[in-house]
């Protein structure tokens, strides 16, 4: 699958790339270096100004570049910035125009690039953002060891351990937690954090040293590794005596050549989600059969357009999800995805879909529910089980998150229709004729049927063709010009099954005015209520012009 122009620059991130002027849904399929009078290569090529020196220079360039039909052009600053260039790249309409940011090295860029677009149009986009750069970390792990003569890890922003030095027979339990975990304990970021050393990290670039700490707790070493102002991870040297400067400046240079493996370990999992978001766009709006039937993955070389992407066993369930404060889609996506990773979905299959946020979890067959010690039904990662424990969870700090599904698919097929059916829901909710449950921030379709039926056939009926010749006009038009509450009078009479003890309760009013009222409709418009049928289609009449109560309400 293709990338586009604005999923690479997304992908890296501000710190290296920047999109001045987009270009809709331009391609890229490779790069290309430009010097000053080159042509422009192949349709589909992000093209590097690595020649230009002016602006003449950037304004010819986008213009060879549009003739070839390039995806982009990447320009360091100012040219890229400049606002005749950018007025040029928007009368061209195309190709798009990237900054890159000053400093960086154009063999970096085509290396950073160039890896990440491979891997992203690899076959087997499943494994997006695995071997690769993370063999090459383990490599500059054991370098930077080596200089030091000290044990190391490497570890992102969040803490996380990306690879660590062959050498650890020297460090303490904190660092032997670490590693065993891939990630830093919660007393031992404590104590860091309280020694201000990630408010240095995340605000410069120099070394800091830490002193040995509680419970055995050695001296570390920490070396920020930053690209384009960005802090993207660090170095974390265990070492006992203080390090001589001409060993540091060498560490430096090594974490140099991290930030460009991390950019790109960054860059393909982020290409990697919004090629796995796109395939699964396309399953959920064909429903493309997965090669065997069973919701496996297909075998190699299966064909379709929906086959490539691999679901888990089903049945399924297809969710949309909402959110009170109408974010926009790609902050929803991340929202939720944030959501999802916390609690341990670690390839959650989430994706938009004409302007709503969809979800992908597996309905687990009734008596599969095991308990576990704590007597907490174990509802695995990505299951709807799962699902409702996650909304229980959140619902005391974020209460307006929801979901809303459809009935279960029980195959590939059958997800364009759960698709539509979790829509239809989530559009019911958002317009508040659909309530959510309390606490549990889920709504089924088996618990809503009777609302979606009611608003279908409402929606089918309209009130824009005089009403069919039936009653209603005559009360509307009566309604109207007089000020009666007929209309109201006769939805509440409908909705207690005529009793007019209870519909007058529900009006405030007395029995007897009921009985008058309906007297006196019955004059303006003579119906015969004693008909079930004529029941049913007076108040889907009612619905659809928005009197009396609605029978969503729950």
């Amino acid at each position: 699958m293709m990338i586009t122009v604005t999923d690479l620059v997304d992908s890296l991130g501000a710190g290296f790339l920047r999109t001045v002027v987009a270009a809709g849904n331009a391609e890229v399929h490779d790069v290309a270096l430009a010097e000053p009078g080159d042509a422009v290569g192949q349709p589909g090529e992000l093209v590097l100004g690595v020649g230009v020196a002016d602006r003449t220079g950037a304004v010819a360039l986008l213009e060879r570049a549009a003739r070839a039909a390039a995806g982009g052009v990447v320009l360091k600053s100012p040219f890229a910035g400049d606002p005749q260039v950018a007025r040029a790249a928007r009368e061209l309409a195309g190709p798009a125009l990237v900054e890159l940011q000053p400093h960086t090295s154009w063999a970096h860029v085509v290396w950073l690039l160039r890896g990440v677009i491979d891997r992203a149009s690899a076959p087997d986009t499943s494994r997006l953002g695995s071997p690769g750069p993370h063999v090459d970390l383990f490599a500059l792990a054991d370098a930077a060891a080596e200089i030091i003569d000290a044990p190391v890890t490497v570890e992102d922003a969040q803490s996380r351990v990306l690879a660590y030095s062959a050498r650890q027979d020297t460090t303490d339990p904190a660092r032997v937690s670490t590693i065993v975990g891939r990630r830093v304990p919660p007393e031992t970021l404590t104590h860091f954090r309280a020694g201000g050393v990630f408010r240095r990290l995340a605000r410069s670039s120099d070394p800091i040293w830490t002193p040995a700490g509680p419970d055995g707790t050695l001296p570390r070493l920490i070396i920020p590794v930053r690209a384009g102002g960005e802090w993207l991870g660090s170095i974390w040297a265990v070492v006992r005596s203080p390090v001589p400067p001409e060993r540091i400046r060498e560490l430096s240079d090594v974490a140099s050549v991290l930030a460009l493996h991390l950019l790109r370990l960054r860059a393909e999992a982020g290409i990697a989600r919004r090629v796995s978001t796109g395939q699964l766009r396309v399953t959920l709006r064909e429903g493309a059969a997965s090669g065997n039937g069973s919701g496996a993955a297909p075998g190699p070389g299966a064909p379709g357009p929906g086959a490539a992407h691999a679901l888990p066993a089903g049945p399924w369930r297809v969710v949309a999800f909402g959110s009170p404060d109408g974010t926009d889609i790609r902050r929803q996506l991340d929202l939720w995805e944030s959501v999802a990773l916390r609690f341990g979905w670690h390839q959650p299959l989430l994706t938009d879909l004409d302007g709503l946020l969809f979800g992908l979890v597996v309905e687990r067959p009734r008596g599969r529910r095991p308990v576990t010690a704590g007597g907490m039904a174990d509802a695995g990662a990505g299951t709807l089980d799962w699902l409702r424990h996650v909304l229980r969870e959140v619902h005391t700090h974020d209460p307006g998150l929801y979901a809303a599904a459809g009935c279960p698919a029980r195959s590939p097929d059958q997800l364009p229709r759960a698709t539509a059916e979790a829509g239809e829901l989530h559009r019911l909710i958002g317009t508040g004729r659909l309530p959510l449950p309390d606490r549990t921030g889920i709504v089924l379709m088996e618990d809503a049927w009777d609302t979606v039926v009611v608003e279908r056939a409402t929606a089918a009926v309209g009130i824009d063709t005089g009403l069919l010749g039936g009653p209603l006009a005559a009360l509307r038009a009566h309604d109207e010009e007089h000020g009666t509450p007929y209309r109201t009078t006769l939805a509440a009479w409908l909705d207690h099954f005529g009793d007019p003890q209870s519909a007058a309760r529900l009006l405030r009013i007395h029995p007897n005015t009921l009985r008058y009222r309906l007297r006196k409709l019955d004059e303006v418009a003579p119906v015969d209520l004693s008909s079930p049928r004529v029941r049913l289609a007076l108040r889907l009449q009612l619905t659809a012009m928005g009197e009396g109560p609605r029978p969503a309400g729950r």
